[in-house]
């Protein structure tokens, strides 16, 4: 090593490298002696944008995301292949079992059968790596994984906001993430009843719309510790009494509401809490309705005013399009609350009508079980969301008499409602509520 420590080694000017590299190359060996040349990295998988067509062609060396939510696909291969070349194809929404990958080894062998084969991948969640390996066996798989399907774990606290308590209000109060509701926290924004709320953004949330006296069209953020921000000008149709779920795993809308009619469109909110023009309404018109998510990233309408109460349901997809009517189950009713549970399913309960206690749950597919008899005192013009990551709570509204109270009641993770808990904060009807993080 003499003569090298504590100098500058010129390898170009050696004779050592036969020429200069460019980013990212490494030096490898040129043939015989010592020579050294650069060149580039082989290997690896390049990853393209998610396919979603019906039929797609693959092209060796890159990796792709097959989403086949609207429908299947059928892959087919190149038409020639060098031992070595690689493919990767991963079950992007989870819905292979649904609408599964079809491949085409169009020509070549497929682990030993010729392509008269049919070669289907139909497992939700499931990764194929293949890897070409001769004429005999020709693309092999050398891996078909499926992945485990993590249960989604929510926001861990809650706000409940604004409502009437003798008149409107823009009052908060946070829920832990063990369900214990806080005292009042002053109020920002214009104080109004019959706002909407729901999550965004993974960890934050929105309150929206409402009567603050007249109809208004404002939002208010919330921020992932909990803060909300002054208004945001409106954008939609002022209108109160409607709701707001989150959609896909980031993003949300509100629907429905009243002002001189009654309403069915939407407004879709961004995963950074920017709130769109009105979408064309779906659904029966109404109002006071309740919305909640299911299945981890969809959405469901329910239940309202129109102006006899009403018992339809309203599905929305993961990209936000908002289903037709499902033909009622349960006690109609208006002026309820609804949130989710269990990390997939969802709950409506209470509401006008007596008012009543009963809660209806919501599968993981979107399905609204008949009544499950009440527990807590029955009230109405209430609201809830979720906490704890998988739990959920009720509160305020007006019970039997009309009084206006602040009681709430926890949901478990099973969708079991509690007894009353003895309200903390100023009691009021007409609040929203949504979880944050």
């Amino acid at each position: 090593m003499s003569g090298i420590i504590g100098s500058r080694l010129n390898v170009r000017g050696s004779g050592l490298v036969s020429k200069l590299g460019t980013d990212g190359q490494v030096l490898t060996s040129a043939g015989a002696g010592i020579q050294l040349a650069f060149g580039d990295v082989a290997g690896g998988v390049s990853w393209q944008a998610v396919e979603t067509g019906s039929t797609m062609t693959a092209v060796a060396g890159n990796g792709y995301p097959i989403d086949t939510t609207s429908n299947a696909c059928t892959i087919t291969l190149p038409a020639s292949a060098s031992n070595g070349d690689q493919i990767v194809f991963t079950d992007y929404a989870r819905t292979w079992g649904t609408n599964a990958i079809t491949i085409d080894s169009n020509g070549l062998n497929y682990q030993g059968d010729d392509d008269t084969f049919t070669v289907e991948y139909t497992t939700d969640g499931q990764s194929v790596n293949i890897v070409y390996s001769g004429s005999t066996n020709g693309w092999i798989p050398i891996e078909d994984d499926t992945v485990t399907d993590a249960p989604y774990t929510g926001n861990s606290k809650g706000i409940f906001g604004y409502g009437n308590d003798g008149s409107v209000s823009s009052l908060t109060n946070l829920v832990s993430n063990t369900g214990v509701v806080a005292s009042d926290v002053t109020g920002v924004g214009t104080a109004r009843q019959g706002p909407g709320a729901c999550e965004y953004g993974g960890d934050k949330g929105i309150f929206g719309f409402g009567d603050s006296g007249s109809k208004v069209g404002m939002t208010n953020l919330v921020s992932n510790a909990g803060v909300v921000a002054t208004d945001v000008t409106a954008v939609g149709t002022a209108r109160s009494g409607s709701a707001a779920c989150r959609y896909g795993t980031d993003t949300a809308l509100f629907g429905f509401g009243k002002d001189s009619s009654y309403y069915s469109m939407t407004n879709l909110v961004s995963n950074a809490g920017v709130v769109a023009t009105d979408t064309t309404g779906v659904g029966t018109t109404r109002n006071f309705l309740a919305a909640c998510e299911y299945g981890e990233d969809k959405g469901i309408f329910g239940f309202g005013r129109s102006p006899g109460d009403d018992n339809v349901t309203n599905l929305v997809s993961n990209t936000g399009v908002v289903a037709t009517d499902v033909t009622g189950v349960g006690t109609a009713r208006g002026f309820l609350g609804a949130c989710g549970y269990g990390g997939d399913k969802g709950i409506f309960g209470f509401g006008s009508g007596g008012p009543v206690s009963t809660t209806n749950l919501v599968s993981n597919t979107g399905v609204v079980a008949s009544d499950t008899t009440g527990v807590g005192g029955a009230r109405y013009y209430l609201t809830a969301t979720q906490y704890g990551g998988d739990k959920g709570i009720f509160g305020f509204g007006d019970d039997a008499t009309a009084t206006t109270v602040s009681t709430t009641n926890l949901i478990s993770n099973t969708g079991v409602c509690s007894t009353d808990v003895t309200g903390v904060g100023t009691a009021r009807y007409a609040p929203a509520a949504c979880s944050f993080n």
